[in-house]
Order: C-alpha cells, then structure tokens, then sequence
C-alpha cells in the first residue's frame, strides 16, 4: 500500500509538472508570433546604448552680418584743404574700430564706394572688418558721379549672395563736399523704392560750403540723425567716430536692428586736423 501510494504521488507530480511545461511553450510560442521580443539568454551579448557625446549637442551661433557701407566723395575738389587726407584718416581709424568689436552676435562688414573721376567703383569691396587689413589711401580728382554710386549700393544691397536675408539692417553713409555731375535722382528713387535699401539707415555728411545739402538731405532717412556738417579736419574724424559708436553699440545689443542714436564727441584736440574748408 505504501509503494503504491507513493507511486501514484509520483506520477500525478509528473503529470503536472508537463502540463506547466506545455503551458510555458504555448505561451512562449503565442509571444513570438505576436511580435513580442524575448529577453535575451546570454545577458553579455546585449548591447549597450552608446553613450551621448555632448560636444555634438553644443552648436556655437554664427554671428548675423550687420554691414556698413560708406559712399565717398572722391572727385578734384576734395584734394583741397586736406579734405581727403582727414577722410582717409578718419575711414582707417573707423575699420580698425570694428575690427577689434566683439562678433558673438553681429560681425560688422565694411565697403568702400568713392565716386570720382569718370565713375564710381568698390574702392574696398564688402568684407568683415576684422579681415581688412589696410586700406589705401583715395585719391581725389575730376567729376562727382554720385548716380552711379548710388546704383552700385542699391545693386549690392538687392544682392542676396553678398548681403543674405539674415543680415542686419545696413548702414549707408554718404559723404560728399559738392554738386553732382551726372544724372543722380533716378538713381536715387530706385534706392529709395528698393525693397532692402529702404529699410537700411542711411547717414550724411556735407564737407564745406559749397555740398549740396539738399541732395544729402534727401539721402539721409534717420529722423534723429541730420545731415553733419563738416566745415574743419577735425568734424569728419568726429563724424565717423559717431557713426563707430552708433554702429559698435548695435553689436552688443539684444536688438541689432534698433538703430543706435548718432551721438557726436568732443572736437579732437589735435592741431593737424584743425583745417578750415
């Protein structure tokens, strides 16, 4: 009776334990066939997550383009009374000026337009002050043809290549010391309606007594910023150091497109530049 009990014991503990068995298979079967993925066996073939590099997550802004592009009267009368020379002057301390701002958020781009002579032309053509090494001394001599300078700045501000749409607001500043000679109002009007040279800050500065003020007048757009006139050395050098200051701030403003108020200097206390015109 013993045995046979036990026997008996035996056999139903087989009998569940296939059963657990088989159940265990159909389940794991029913898991495969529903796309459930099994763990896997050999816990050293599982493959780690790779690690994040956080090098690749950190991106540095690139500056936005803020250019600044002064128009220059260059033409025979501006060799008189050391006209030029404090242009020159004034122009190199300007770039040099931009070269040393900050770029974390605007790059200050410089060109040169001087109209003189037969036509006008990119004295230098635009590029990020800090990459311009020298500028050349302008030469002054014959006629003033301010149209054709006009045209080149509303031809380089249409131009989406050299001036992209993430670019600040430009600045245009014109400076001239007499009457043009060819035919500027149309040129003019086209810079006006341009869609972009619309929108820049254009600045003025009359050299002497005999610049048409009212030809500068019309150029000039910023309400808070007259035309300047420079009737010694000295005023071009401040007018240009406003201009550095107006633009300088802009670069380290939390709105680049605000346009900075023109803010004139103390006269420079240098006997050179005290030259009448």
């Amino acid at each position: 009776m013993g045995f046979a009990k036990y026997a008996e014991d035996d056999k139903s503990r087989y009998h569940a334990a296939t059963v657990i068995r088989e159940r265990e298979h159909e389940r794991l079967k029913t898991g495969a066939s529903a796309g459930v993925q099994q763990p896997a066996k050999d816990a050293s073939a599982m493959q780690q997550p790779a690690a994040k590099n956080p090098m690749k997550e950190f991106t540095v802004a690139k500056p936005r383009p803020l250019p600044v592009i002064v128009l220059a009267d260059a033409s025979g009368s501006m060799s008189e009374n050391g006209k030029i020379e404090a242009l020159n002057h004034a122009l190199s301390d300007m770039v040099r000026a931009f070269a040393s701002e900050t770029r974390v958020r605007a790059e200050i781009q410089v060109g040169l337009i001087t109209f003189g002579g037969r036509q006008a032309d990119f004295f230098v053509p635009l590029a990020p002050a800090h990459q311009i090494q020298n500028i050349a001394a302008i030469p002054a001599a014959g006629a003033t043809p301010l149209g054709q300078a006009l045209a080149l700045a509303t031809d380089l501000l249409e131009d989406h290549e050299r001036i992209p749409s993430r670019a600040y607001r430009p600045v245009l500043v014109l400076v001239s010391d007499g009457l043009p000679t060819d035919d500027w109002e149309p040129a003019l009007a086209a810079l006006e309606q341009s869609a972009r040279a619309a929108k820049a800050t254009r600045m003025a500065m009359a050299i002497g007594d005999d610049a048409d003020e009212q030809v500068l007048a019309r150029f000039a757009n910023d309400r808070e910023a007259p035309v300047f006139r420079a009737h010694q050395a000295r005023d071009i050098h401040r007018f240009f150091q406003a201009v550095t200051m107006s633009v300088a701030t802009r670069t380290v403003s939390t709105s680049p497109d605000q346009v900075a108020k023109l803010v004139l200097g103390a006269p420079l206390d240098d006997d050179a530049l005290d030259l009448d015109f």
